[in-house]
Order: C-alpha cells, then sequence, then structure tokens
C-alpha cells in the first residue's frame, strides 16, 4: 500500500482557502467604503489575487492527488469509490469558491447570480470555515470553456502581478547597491585624501630630520673647532711662561 498524498495537500488547500476567505471578507469591506481606485482598495484588491493565485496552485496540486488515485486505482491506496467520488467533488467545491472569490474581485456576477441550489458538502469539506462553503453541482460543458477561460486569464494577470513585484524588488535591490557604491565612493575619496595628508606628514617628518641633522653636524663642528683653538692658546701661553722662566734665571 503506498502513501496517499491527498490529506496533506488538502490540509494546504483549506488553510489557503479560510485565509482568501478572510481577505475576501476584508476586500469586499473596505470596497463598500473607501472609493474605487484608492490605495487601501488596491492594496487588498492585489493581496486577494496574489492568495487566490497561490491556493490556485495548491488546488491543481488537490487535483493532481486525486487524478493519480483514480488512474492508479482506488484500492491501491486503501480507499473506495465513494471515497474517491468525495475527494473529485471537493475540488469542484474549491474551484467554485475560487471563481466565487475572482468574481466579487472583478465585479463580475456569476452566472445564475452567483449562486447555486443548496448540496450537502462532502464529509471531507467539513472542517471549511462556513463563510467559504458553497453547493456543489456538476459544470455544464458550455461554462467549462468560460471557467478555463478565466482561469488562464487570471493565471496571466498574477504572472504579470508578481512580475511587477519581482521588479520593484529588484528596483529596491538596484537602489540598495547604487546607495552602497556611492558610499564606497564617499569613502574611497576620503581614503585617498587620509593618503596625501600621510604623504605631506612623511615628507615632513623626513625635512624636519634633516634639518636636525645638518644641525648636530654644525654643532660638534663648532665644538671641534673649539677644543683645537683652546689648545693651541694654552700651548702658546706655556711657551711664553717657560721663555721668561729661562730669561729669569740667565739674567740671575
Amino acid at each position: 500500500m503506498s502513501t496517499d498524498p491527498y490529506h496533506e495537500v488538502q490540509r494546504e488547500v483549506q488553510i489557503s482557502l479560510q485565509t482568501a476567505s478572510s481577505l475576501r471578507s476584508s476586500f469586499l469591506r473596505i470596497r463598500s467604503l473607501a472609493r474605487e481606485g484608492s490605495e487601501e482598495l488596491v492594496l487588498a484588491r492585489n493581496e486577494l489575487k496574489t492568495t487566490l493565485a497561490a491556493l490556485y496552485t495548491d488546488l491543481e496540486d488537490l487535483e493532481e492527488s486525486v487524478k493519480i488515485v483514480e488512474d492508479t486505482g482506488p484500492r491501491y491506496f486503501g480507499l473506495d469509490d465513494a471515497e474517491v467520488s468525495e475527494r473529485r467533488k471537493y475540488v469542484v467545491h474549491v474551484r467554485r469558491e475560487i471563481e466565487g472569490m475572482r468574481a466579487d474581485v472583478e465585479g463580475r456576477i456569476l452566472p445564475s447570480g452567483g449562486k447555486s441550489p443548496s448540496t450537502p458538502l462532502p464529509q471531507s469539506q467539513s472542517s471549511l470555515p462556513s463563510g467559504s462553503r458553497s453547493p456543489l453541482q456538476s459544470v455544464p460543458g458550455s461554462q467549462s470553456g468560460e471557467t478555463d477561460d478565466e482561469q488562464a486569464k487570471w493565471a496571466h494577470e498574477e504572472q504579470q502581478l508578481l512580475l511587477q513585484e519581482q521588479d520593484r524588488a529588484m528596483d529596491s535591490i538596484s537602489g540598495t547597491l547604487n546607495t552602497l557604491a556611492q558610499q564606497a565612493g564617499l569613502m574611497g575619496h576620503e581614503i585617498s585624501e587620509h593618503v596625501e595628508m600621510l604623504d605631506d606628514l612623511e615628507a615632513n617628518v623626513d625635512r624636519t630630520d634633516s634639518k636636525l641633522s645638518n644641525a648636530m653636524r654644525r654643532m660638534k663642528k663648532f665644538v671641534r673647532d673649539t677644543e683645537e683653538t683652546k689648545s693651541g692658546w694654552c700651548i702658546t701661553i706655556l711657551i711664553i711662561v717657560l721663555i721668561t722662566l729661562l730669561l729669569a734665571v740667565i739674567l740671575v
């Protein structure tokens, strides 16, 4: 017996359906209070569209899981035909809910006034919120083509919306990178100025060192010359004293 993927996907669909139902209520409330084209209404509409696009993707996964069971055989997954039928009805129910929400967003009125005769929900749908339940009935062949066209239109619109959001994100990232590049340029300029200041300081230190070296050489030369001059005078004085003493001895 293989693992049945239906229940895991169904939980995701139910969560998305509950979120979409809350967003639809919020959108309808805002639409009744705000003027058409207001920023709050546009944000609410875009948020609901994005959620419905994600919900539709989950619904496709759910329908694929039902198809897998139908193609493989219910008994392979430990199911019976009645359970598979209930799952198929649940998929149709969720699809109708999505179409109803899309009609609310676009301001359209569904065939038969957006309502259909009351039909009990399958047991697997009992956990859905009351605001998101809708009757189930077979879709006529003439409406099936309309549904496919509407779904293709919505898929295209959602892709455009996602592309716009990606473009805005890329623009934001580009702006951030430009700011960082400007800051890096300013930092590089300041570093260059500091390098020039350090070069000037080094040149001044070298000049000061050269002047000190010259002053020290002059000082040493002066001291040496002074010592040599004093020695000569001392010798001259001693010679004079010696001659004087000799003359005194001779004359005496």
